[in-house]
């Protein structure tokens, strides 16, 4: 961990119940386990009466960080760009939800002073004027010092070069820190340790911000007790010291569909026993006694693996809650009662018996998939159920009714959902309407209650049954269409594409 001033720091924290964030950019459909390192210190401050914000980078999503790459990033298309803030957005709710339920388990009961939030930077840099950047910012910025950054050296000496919007980056992440700090009082940033000249940027700028700003009011506001800190975690790394992160390929994603609940189970019952008691300390809110005690009769006995069982079972319940926590150790139980020998550690483990790695390039950010024919001039009753989202069409009608359900909001439209995450009551409106919702002619978000999401791609018919895709009310229409054409009737399979 580095501080600026700790004891500084750690002396303004026991006067005033300050601000901290950590940001999050949605380049890929799900967080992964190494981001439960910054975390967890936002989880520890929410539960201590600390002021704490999630950032999704909605917009610094567009460029993409290029913090320990020697190549760019794919580009990405602004409907998987979409569909990705849409369900990362929605897994750090759930996420900050069991983190919430997982607290109560030690004692953390709610208090007043509980305060949390969750904000996309789309909401500011969508409006932000680039000459306003260059007039608050930009003079304070030496290129010296920038192209002196070890990132920009390594993509400029032996990567693919250096594009200006990834050299902007940084200035974009200290605008955001800026920006929160200016309007939440968020005076301090967590990050992994691979973001520390990011971090330090943000600090500079918002210093010379403070000192420089044209309106004299936030100059007089500049003063010590409000300076910004930073902080860093370690990164996740195997035994061999490689990271873990979609960019080496390696992710244990915390989306249920895309790294099971059993397989995030098993890949920390496969914790080395030198590495366990650390795991157990950054992942999980059991009191230091406690660890030491489950360390101590883990030496005594490490064949029952004791220390690694525990680290599973709470892991597993902060990210997925209790249920699923005592689903994935009774089925670990079940399958392992005939074959009672300890699994390989993370160093031993062959690829074989990995969850198996998803990119960030080929990660999946699609919940379903649909043909045109299923959504274009269909009642939103049958859309829905087609989607998954309803059991039958008549209660989707119900819904439709009551305005129990959501749509994306169309861009341009009254929300104008862009970037954002703006929804609009589903209601019986004319078939044609629901054309109006899609994002990028390509792309439909639908939800009810508070978590339950659907991420649609509509392709066309040929493409949906070249895939050999299905989904409810399909089989109905392609006999007709078949019997029309003199052909067979078509047999279909596998509605959803699993994120």
């Amino acid at each position: 961990m580095w501080i600026r001033d700790r004891d500084a720091l750690e002396s303004l924290m026991t006067d005033k119940r300050i601000g901290a964030y950590a940001g999050f950019d949605p380049t890929a459909p799900s967080l992964h386990v190494g981001h439960l390192l910054p975390l967890m210190a936002l989880f520890w401050l929410y539960v201590h009466g600390y002021h704490t914000v999630s950032l999704l980078g909605g917009a610094t999503a567009k460029i993409g960080d290029p913090t320990g790459r020697k190549t760019s990033r794919e580009a990405q298309s602004s409907s998987t760009r979409k569909a990705n803030m849409v369900s990362m957005h929605y897994q750090l709710k759930k996420l900050w939800m069991h983190a919430e339920q997982y607290g109560r388990k030690y004692g953390f009961e709610w208090e007043w002073a509980w305060r949390r939030e969750l904000v996309n930077n789309n909401a500011w840099m969508n409006k932000l004027p680039l000459m306003e950047v260059l007039q608050v910012l930009g003079p304070g910025v030496r290129l010296g010092t920038m192209l002196g950054k070890q990132t920009v050296k390594n993509k400029m000496e032996k990567g693919d070069g250096m594009s200006f919007s990834e050299f902007s980056y940084p200035l974009l992440q200290a605008w955001d820190w800026w920006y929160i700090y200016n309007t939440k009082g968020v005076q301090v940033q967590i990050g992994g340790s691979d973001q520390f000249g990011n971090i330090v940027a943000g600090i500079d700028a918002i210093k010379y911000i403070k000192r420089h700003h044209p309106d004299p009011l936030i100059r007089q506001e500049a003063n010590d007790d409000t300076m910004p800190y930073g902080f860093t975690v370690p990164l996740l790394t195997t035994a061999a010291g490689q990271k873990f992160g979609k960019s080496v390929g390696n992710a244990i994603w915390l989306d249920r569909e895309m790294t099971s609940t059993f397989e995030l189970y098993q890949f920390f019952l496969r914790s080395a026993d030198a590495d366990v008691g650390r795991y157990l300390r950054l992942f999980t809110f059991i009191p230091l006694l406690q660890i030491d005690a489950i360390m101590e009769e883990h030496t005594r006995d490490p064949g029952k693996r004791k220390a690694q069982h525990t680290l599973a079972r709470e892991l597993v319940e902060l990210v997925h809650g209790a249920e699923a926590s005592r689903e994935a150790e009774s089925q670990h139980r079940n399958l392992f009662r005939s074959h009672p020998q300890a699994p390989p550690t993370l160093g031993d483990v062959d690829s074989a018996s990995r969850p198996t790695p998803i990119t960030a390039t080929n990660a999946p950010a699609i919940h379903v998939t649909l043909p045109r024919s299923l959504v274009l001039n269909q009642s939103i009753a049958r859309v829905m159920h087609s989607a998954g989202l309803v059991a039958s069409r008549s209660e989707g009608h119900r819904l439709a009714k009551h305005e129990g359900a959501y749509i994306g909001s169309r861009p341009g439209g009254g929300g104008g959902m862009g970037d954002s995450l703006d929804f609009t009551p589903i209601k019986l409106w004319n078939p044609t309407v629901t054309q109006n919702f899609l994002l990028d002619g390509e792309v439909l978000v639908l939800r009810s209650g508070k978590w339950k999401v659907k991420v649609v791609k509509v392709v066309s018919d040929e493409e949906f049954e070249r895939l050999g895709l299905d989904a409810p009310g399909w089989k109905d229409q392609r006999p007709r269409d078949s019997d029309q054409a003199g052909g067979e009737p078509h047999k279909g399979r596998g509605m959803e594409t699993c994120m």
